[in-house]
């Protein structure tokens, strides 16, 4: 009689999702960063080296990504059948977008033609889009499916394609231009805004509460060191210091660091399931029930 309480409380709480590991965590966290990087190659003007190999760095990712999650697969050969479902999931929507990065990402690579560049930029983004949807679909996880986790996902994947941009600008010793360095400001600006946003929607409309202590005790920490540092590097940088490429670079790491660790949170640590809700308190014997009751929650006070 213990044992099946005990399962029964499991039941009705929120549990931490098992369904996507590390594997299912590392296309979003190499996939996004992949298409953002492919989208800001397409729109800032560098060498040609640099486009090679900011190309070929984008593609890695997100071929990385995918195979991360093909092996997720106990019957890897059974992921064509992602194909069949295009106007209705976001899932076969980012493997149809795959097929067309890959061949514009390597027409660029071989060509350096800018409509090939421009074309995989816009694919990246696309691609970006269809990840962002794809955690939002999982209506079973509240901190994924909450509307503001779209923006908060894109926000994210384009500070880092500006992040891994700049690193690779500077790794080939090139400076990098005034603009694009405010342009780095403004996205972490904007993904730090974004975050602050989210967070404040999963507080305002009820969320389990143990991934709202999970979240709210990264906070602190991924705004302080995932945009104030970087953000004050950038600065430095746009102000003359010595050694501006070394300055890029550290901000540039910093800033997709810290997004691979909101999206590894997100995806694993946060990643805690609906639980149940009943509409009222049984009671036994005679008497009025009792109010609802979302075991696991937190409890939005109305106004």
């Amino acid at each position: 009689m213990k044992q099946a309480k005990i399962r029964a409380a499991d039941l009705a709480s929120p549990r931490q999702q098992r369904n996507w590991d590390w594997r299912a965590a590392a296309n979003f966290i190499a996939g996004g960063a992949g298409g953002g990087l492919l989208l800001f190659n397409a729109m800032v003007s560098v060498d040609p080296d640099v486009i090679r190999a900011t190309t070929l760095l984008g593609l890695m990712l997100i071929g990385g990504g995918l195979t991360c999650v093909w092996f997720e697969i106990g019957r890897p050969w059974r992921a064509l059948n992602v194909y069949r479902h295009f106007s209705s999931s976001w899932m076969t929507r980012e493997a149809v977008v795959a097929l067309g990065v890959f061949a514009a990402g390597g027409l660029a690579i071989l060509t350096l033609a800018s409509a090939f560049v421009v074309l995989a930029g816009f694919l990246g983004l696309a691609f970006l889009y269809s990840q962002a949807r794809i955690l939002a679909a999982n209506r079973g996880i509240p901190t994924w499916r909450h509307p503001r986790s779209i923006a908060l996902m894109i926000a994210t994947g384009l500070a880092e394609g500006a992040g891994f941009l700049a690193c690779v600008v500077s790794l080939f010793s090139l400076l990098v231009g005034s603009w694009t360095m405010v342009f780095m400001l403004v996205l972490i600006a904007l993904r730090a805004w974004f975050w602050k946003r989210y967070l404040a929607g999963l507080q305002a409309d009820g969320a389990p509460d143990a991934a709202l202590q999970i979240l709210t005790g990264f906070a602190s920490r991924f705004v302080l060191l995932g945009h104030v540092v970087p953000a004050l590097l950038v600065v430095l940088a746009l102000a003359g210091m010595p050694g501006q490429s070394s300055l890029i670079f550290a901000a540039g790491l910093i800033l997709v660091a810290a997004g691979w660790i909101l999206k590894y949170t997100l995806v694993r640590r946060a990643a805690f399931t609906q639980g149940l809700a009943l509409l009222r308190l049984p009671v036994r014997g005679a008497g009025p029930s009792g109010p609802a009751a979302r075991p696991g929650w937190k409890a939005v006070v109305e106004v």
